[in-house]
């Protein structure tokens, strides 16, 4: 199992439901191995695979995604450089960064 793998199931962890308030929103994670992280009014669900419909997708190779989460990356800096990608809606994206707490997943 990858870093990145171990701390998107991590994720539901660092989550602030208080935070997301009623935000609904499945992202998916293309990272070498495949997983989504469905946002659902106040939980956090993990899952592996390929979503059927998400509203955002983020394309980026596992180290830079514990980079991006754990704060070692800032997303402009991975998104301009080309080591992020993004499909969809990109408000969303950048909400990930309020909903879920850094230092948990350090």
């Amino acid at each position: 199992m990858s870093r990145a793998t171990e701390l998107i199931q991590r994720m539901p962890e660092a989550f602030d439901p208080d935070a997301a308030g009623d935000l609904s929103m499945t992202v998916q994670y293309l990272i070498e191995e495949p997983m989504y992280v469905v946002v659902d009014r106040g939980s956090c669900r993990v899952h592996t695979g390929i979503a059927t419909d998400p509203d955002v997708t983020l394309r980026i190779k596992g180290e830079h995604l514990v980079r991006l989460m754990t704060g070692r990356m800032r997303g402009i800096t991975a998104f301009l450089t080309g080591k992020l990608r993004v499909e969809g809606n990109m408000m969303l994206a950048q909400k990930l960064q309020q909903i879920f707490d850094r230092r948990r997943l350090a």
